[in-house]
C-alpha cells in the first residue's frame, strides 16, 4: 500500500477510506483576486462533497510553447499572493518550482513544492527541493515526465528520500508519443501507485494538463502553442477516481479562452462544482 503524503491538514493517501484530495487552481496566477475566485469556488464544493482540498496556481510559467508568452508575477509577488490566498481561504497550497533557487523560498510560502514533469529527472533541483521541504515540513510532488515509464519515478522518489524528504507524492500528467496529443495509460497509472518498497507513494491524476495537444494551436503572435481538450477533463477525472487514485489536479478559470496560460485545457470554473460532484459520488462507490 502506498505511504502518505501529509500537505498542511490534508492527509493523501492511505487507501478508500481518506477523502479524496483535490489540487485545483489557476494555471497561472494571473492576480491575486482570480487566485481567490477560483479557490473560493473549489474550496466550498470540496467541503460541500466531502473532498479534501489544495489550492493550487503557478507564480512563473517558465515552460511556454514561445518566449513571448505570459510567465506570470514572479516569485516575489506570486509567492505573496498565494501565501494571501492560502490564508484568506484558510486551505493549504501548492506551486511549481523550476529553479533550485526557488525552492527554500517556496518552502516557505507553500505546503506542497511541485516539481513539474520536464524537470522530474534533474537531480540538481530534486535535490534542493527535497532539502527546502524537509527543512520547513512541507511535502513535494513530482509530475512524471512525458517521456518516462511509471516505474522509472522510482528514481525521483530515491533522489528526494536521500536529500532528507520523505513526504512525498507523484502525478501523473500523460505520456507523449510524437503524434500530436497527451495518451493517458491507466495500467501505467496503477503500476505508479504500485511502486513497492521505499518508493510507494501516492499517486495523483493531472485531469487538465493530461488534455494537452502540444504545439498545435496558434497563438495570437503567430506562434505554435499548446491547444487541448478541456471538454475530455471530467471525462478523465472519472476514470481516474474509479480506478482508486489518491488525489486529482485541475486547473479552472472563470473565462478559460481569455486565460493567459493553459487556455484549452483549463476547465470552466463554473463547470468545477458539479464535476466534483461526480467525482465524489464515483470515490463513494468505489470506497463502498
Amino acid at each position: 500500500m502506498s505511504k502518505t503524503c501529509r500537505v498542511g491538514g490534508v492527509t493523501i493517501g492511505a487507501g478508500n477510506a481518506r477523502p479524496l484530495a483535490v489540487i485545483a487552481g489557476p494555471c497561472m496566477l494571473e492576480s491575486k483576486e482570480l487566485g481567490l475566485t477560483v479557490g473560493r469556488t473549489a474550496r466550498d464544493a470540496c467541503i460541500k462533497h466531502g473532498l479534501a482540498y489544495i489550492f493550487k496556481a503557478s507564480f512563473d510559467k517558465a515552460n511556454r510553447s514561445s518566449m513571448h508568452s505570459a510567465r506570470g508575477p514572479g516569485l516575489e509577488k506570486g509567492l505573496a499572493w498565494i501565501g494571501q490566498i492560502r490564508a484568506e481561504l484558510g486551505v493549504p497550497a501548492t506551486t511549481d518550482v523550476h529553479e533550485i533557487d526557488q525552492a527554500e523560498p517556496a518552502a516557505r510560502a507553500v505546503d506542497l513544492l511541485q516539481v513539474p514533469a520536464f524537470l522530474c529527472r534533474q537531480t540538481d533541483l530534486l535535490v534542493a527541493v527535497g532539502r527546502a521541504a524537509a527543512k520547513h515540513g512541507r511535502a513535494v510532488n513530482v509530475k512524471k515526465g512525458q517521456f518516462m515509464s511509471p516505474g522509472e519515478m522510482a528514481g525521483a522518489v530515491k533522489k528526494l528520500r536521500e536529500a532528507g524528504c520523505d513526504n512525498i507524492m507523484l502525478t501523473e500528467r500523460g505520456t507523449f508519443f510524437g503524434y500530436g496529443r497527451l495518451v493517458n495509460d491507466f495500467i501505467g497509472v496503477a503500476d505508479m501507485m504500485e511502486l513497492g518498497g521505499a518508493e510507494a507513494v501516492p499517486v495523483c491524476f493531472d485531469c487538465t494538463h493530461s488534455t494537452q495537444h502540444p504545439g498545435q494551436d496558434v497563438g495570437a503572435s503567430g506562434g505554435a502553442v499548446t491547444g487541448g481538450r478541456r471538454d475530455r477533463a471530467p471525462t478523465l477525472a472519472l476514470a481516474e477516481t474509479a480506478i482508486g487514485v489518491h488525489a486529482l489536479f485541475i486547473e479552472a478559470h472563470p473565462n478559460p479562452p481569455k486565460a493567459m496560460s493553459d487556455a484549452a485545457t483549463q476547465i470552466y470554473l463554473e463547470q468545477l462544482p458539479d464535476v466534483l460532484r461526480r467525482v465524489a459520488a464515483v470515490r463513494g462507490a468505489v470506497a463502498g
